[in-house]
């Protein structure tokens, strides 16, 4: 902590700042007693013959344990299809109704398919934010009590500087501490409700992989096929238009030269014989 000059601004840094590291080792060393925060989620995927069905129960399952649903979408994997055989959402539910809400939710569907359940114990970095969170505190109390007793517009500049600091960091310690209590308190659960068509019709066999892996290589050869063709055809004109004149040009200047050579060879041979 900076110290401020003028009169008994000098006197009071130092006594602040021993203040303040006596409150952060009591903070410390108090005794603290705590509710564990526990974060837990769960990733479901689940067979239901209704996925639209299921997909209302589980809504009111949400509500009627003081949670809600977050998102949720509809999709059909048949575009002729009148009904919507696959159903994505999410739902935030009091953790003290995690497990019991998980119950309820399996007996909206057929089978459960795949099933995750994670969980994060936090307590120890609540605890941890708690006690810097009243250091913090008590660190802006002093600034401001040092701050009134500033001497000169200097000096309580230098203090207010440090106190925007401080007050940051509070802010930054009372974020981090609002998002795991959100955490802890709701749990997030996030569903995925098919029709037994749906797992049928990606369950497929060797033979119907094998005639999916020889149309795939026929499409690569076709499409290999349609690129080189278009390749030469983009290639004509450039044959046409510019190789070729380039070519009757060298073509015209080396006979020239062959014919002057030839003359001059004849021309030689007239003097010799003269």
């Amino acid at each position: 902590m900076k110290s401020v000059g003028g009169g008994g601004g000098e006197s009071e840094a130092p006594i602040a700042q021993k203040i303040s590291l006596e409150q952060s080792d009591q903070t410390q060393t108090a005794p603290t007693t705590i509710e564990r925060k526990i974060i837990r989620n769960a990733d479901l995927t689940l067979e239901a013959n209704a996925p639209e069905e299921a997909q209302n129960k589980i809504t009111a399952i949400a509500e009627s344990k003081g949670g809600f649903v977050i998102e949720s979408s509809q999709s059909s994997s048949d575009v002729k299809a009148t009904t919507r055989d696959t159903v994505t959402m999410t739902i935030r539910v009091p953790s003290a109704m995690f497990n019991e809400t998980l119950d309820e939710i399996r007996k909206t569907s057929s089978r459960v398919i795949v099933e995750t359940v994670k969980g994060q114990d936090v307590t120890e970095e609540f605890i941890d934010i708690e006690a810097r969170l009243k250091t913090k505190k008590a660190l802006e109390e002093q600034f401001l009590g040092i701050m009134k007793q500033s001497k000169s517009v200097e000096d309580a500049l230098n203090v207010q500087r440090e106190l925007a600091d401080v007050r940051v960091e509070i802010e930054q310690i009372e974020g981090r501490k609002r998002f795991l209590e959100n955490q802890s308190s709701l749990s997030t659960v996030k569903i995925k409700l098919q029709a037994p068509t749906v797992f049928a019709a990606n369950s497929t066999g060797f033979f119907s992989r094998l005639g999916e892996s020889i149309s795939s290589g026929l499409n690569g050869a076709m499409n290999f096929i349609l690129v080189l063709v278009t390749f030469v055809i983009a290639l004509v004109p450039f044959l046409i238009f510019i190789v070729l004149p380039m070519y009757l040009i060298v073509r015209y200047f080396l006979k020239k030269n062959r014919k002057q050579k030839l003359a001059q060879e004849i021309f030689r041979e007239e003097i010799k014989n003269e």
